[in-house]
């Protein structure tokens, strides 16, 4: 009997044991799991203080942006300035204005900005600001790098000044209707490198011209505002989401008797067939070269006896 009993107490006691041992491995076990979630939580604290004070920074640089930009009212420093730091930059000036172009073609120009762009390029807002200092630069930049578009391979450029400007306001067209959002950017943009080769490919256009800087300024400019005006016309065209009611009230205006030339065309063609009239020539694909013929056609009448020489 002495035995058994010793034998049961001894299987008392390995349980006892067994039970103490397991609450000590519990409690244990929850101390490290409090202590670990104590961790998670202070860094997880701390990521947010910094993640907080990040954001706060970048809020009040974007806050004074129209300060800095109204000390520095021209944006040619972009271009003209040398990069901070000594180590090889992250980025250049064309990655960041090929990322800028990217946003602006695929999501709209209201959606660029510098947090957005930083986005793009994989970067910090901060980091870019090192790069570009202000919205007028970065809008400056992406000006440019539309400017850039523009430009024919020295190969492309006829010698004859006509077909030469042809060429260069058939692709000044093409670009600017590829990029209709180019006229929201800026009022008065700043001119940058592309620009200026721009203008100087201009000028090598009317090179076979013997006349006057003035009068190669007339001819650029006449030709680029007829360009512009076209694209900016086919721009506001396509913007145009109500074309019913535009007719509607173009009709109910004419049968007012004060319109009397528009109400005449209306009498002639009924108004079905001179809407489709105008929407017909509004769409002529042959439309800019027809009528940028006749504009070239008057600059060449007005020239000087001569000035063409053997090219004119």
């Amino acid at each position: 009997m002495a035995t058994g009993n010793s034998g049961r107490s001894r299987h008392r006691h390995d349980d006892v044991a067994g039970m103490v041992a397991r609450k000590v491995e519990e409690k244990v076990e929850q101390q490290r799991r409090k202590v670990e979630q104590k961790i998670e939580d202070k860094q997880r604290r701390v990521a947010e203080k910094i993640d907080e004070k990040q954001r706060r920074v970048v809020e009040k640089i974007e806050q004074h942006a129209d300060k800095l930009e109204r000390l520095a009212p021209v944006a040619y420093g972009i271009w003209t300035r040398e990069r901070p730091g000594t180590r090889r930059p992250r980025h250049s000036l064309d990655q960041i204005a090929d990322a800028a172009l990217h946003v602006a073609d695929t999501e709209g120009v209201d959606a660029l900005s510098m947090r957005r762009l930083a986005a793009e390029l994989g970067s910090g807002t901060m980091t870019l600001y090192h790069y570009v200092h202000t919205k007028d630069e970065l809008m400056a930049l992406l000006g440019d790098r539309v400017m850039s578009e523009l430009l024919l391979d020295d190969r492309e450029l006829p010698d004859d000044w006509r077909e030469a400007m042809t060429a260069i306001a058939r692709r000044t067209r093409d670009v600017l209707l590829a990029h209709p959002w180019v006229f929201d950017i800026a009022e008065d943009p700043t001119v940058g490198p592309s620009g200026v080769r721009h203008f100087d490919q201009s000028l090598q256009a009317l090179s076979s011209l013997d006349i006057g800087v003035a009068e190669r300024l007339d001819i650029i400019q006449t030709v680029d505002e007829y360009v512009f005006g076209y694209c900016l016309h086919r721009r506001n065209d396509a913007t145009d989401t109500a074309p019913d009611e535009m007719r509607s009230y173009v009709i109910d205006l004419a049968r007012g008797g004060e319109y009397p030339q528009v109400r005449a065309l209306l009498d002639e063609y009924g108004t079905d067939d001179l809407w489709k009239e105008l929407i017909v020539h509004e769409r002529d694909p042959s439309r800019f070269d027809r009528n940028l013929a006749r504009i070239l056609d008057g600059i060449e009448r007005d020239l000087p006896p001569g000035a063409a020489g053997g090219g004119g």
